[in-house]
């Protein structure tokens, strides 16, 4: 029997937005329906059309701004996948809008900290509209499994938690978006606010203060756009330190297409060790009484996934439970809420300072500015 129908809107119809499509086309049953989508470039719409039509969806309404999408009252709940720059202005207008709309934002929530302030502060204003930052990595079934096992006590006090993204170079996006900080944030908050939010999991504590060292080495330095090289840094190492005296290390890679695991990400405490690799979706955990021969490694699932996708299950399952929330389905809060996008984003840009700047960056000084 199918259940509560949810109307959805996506604003910007690119790759993840048509993403999110496919996810929410696998999630018809449990209510899900996409009515309408918004995006300036008409080959992108035209592509969410075919896609419709491929996916045997509903009839799909287009438009080419977003503005247009909030007024025709065909949605209840927006995805908002649209660039990074762009986050803040449809935020805001989605959040000012007299027909309340959910919201479900792609990450990183806005590129600046003080964007990302004003959304929280106009948000407070509107309780009957709930906001989710699209933090999907959390949902990575060994990623998850990890946290359940941290969060379990099973490796006791968490005192390091090393994240290494080894990977390839950023897509192409429309219009080449995606080459320059000044529409990402920059890499550190563009790609790893996801692994900025999963060290705050892990450690079980908000951060103190930021170090990096990264540059771009090799993708990207033959590129021209409009008479500019791209700026983004295509590899970096970033400490930090958290207000529970655990510490955090990323080390990213973006030409690193030679490896077994996209993320390594490795989690010890004062009684054991637990480690997840993705797409292996093993999980391995060790306690320091059994040494290297106790170690135990498991394949980490998940049966409620129907669709894989580009994040291995994540984007569905995050829809998933958003769909819950919105529904009422007993779950009172969003799992990723907009200070968890806002801290997640002030670790990018104080990874980013602190490149600039050559030394320690505190997280304090990042929010007062």
């Amino acid at each position: 029997m199918e259940r509560e129908s949810a109307r959805y809107g996506i604003v910007g119809v690119g790759m993840m937005g048509r993403e999110h499509m496919i996810n929410l086309a696998h999630l018809r049953s449990e209510g899900a329906i996409v009515t309408c989508v918004a995006d300036p470039h008409p080959s992108s719409l035209q592509l969410a059309l075919d896609l419709a039509r491929s996916l045997d969806a509903p009839p799909l309404v287009v438009f080419s701004g977003h503005q247009q999408l909030l007024d025709s009252g065909l949605c209840d709940v927006v995805v908002v996948s649209s660039p990074n720059m762009t986050h803040f202005e449809i935020l805001m207008d989605i959040i000012n809008h007299q027909k309340p709309h959910h919201i479900l934002v792609e990450k990183p929530l806005c590129t600046t900290v003080e964007n990302c302030r004003k959304v929280i502060n106009a948000a407070k204003q509107r309780p009957d509209i709930i906001v989710q930052v699209g933090l999907e990595y959390r949902y990575m079934p060994p990623v998850s499994k990890l946290i359940n096992i941290v969060k379990s006590g099973t490796l006791g006090h968490i005192k390091m938690v090393a994240i290494r993204e080894h990977r390839f170079p950023f897509l192409v996006k429309v219009d080449n978006w995606n080459r320059f900080n000044v529409n990402t944030g920059g890499t550190l908050v563009e790609k790893c606010c996801h692994f900025f939010d999963l060290m705050r999991l892990f450690a079980a504590a908000n951060p103190v203060r930021v170090m990096a060292s990264g540059s771009i080495d090799v993708n990207h330095k033959d590129e021209v756009y409009d008479g500019k090289v791209p700026d983004i840094i295509d590899n970096a190492y970033v400490i930090v330190e958290f207000d529970n005296g655990s510490r955090g290390m990323l080390d990213l890679c973006m030409f690193a297409e030679g490896s077994k695991n996209e993320q390594e990400i490795s989690v010890v405490g004062d009684i054991g060790k637990g480690e997840a690799f993705v797409p292996e979706s093993i999980v391995r955990v060790g306690l320091r009484s059994e040494g290297r021969t106790g170690v135990k490694t498991e394949i980490a699932n998940d049966e409620r996934i129907k669709y894989d996708g580009l994040h291995h299950g994540s984007s569905y399952l995050e829809h998933l439970n958003f769909l819950s929330v919105i529904k009422g389905e007993g779950i009172g809060a969003p799992a990723v809420s907009l200070i968890d996008g806002l801290l997640s984003v002030a670790m990018g840009v104080a990874a980013q300072l602190s490149i600039e700047k050559g030394h320690f960056v505190t997280i304090q000084e990042i929010l007062e500015d």
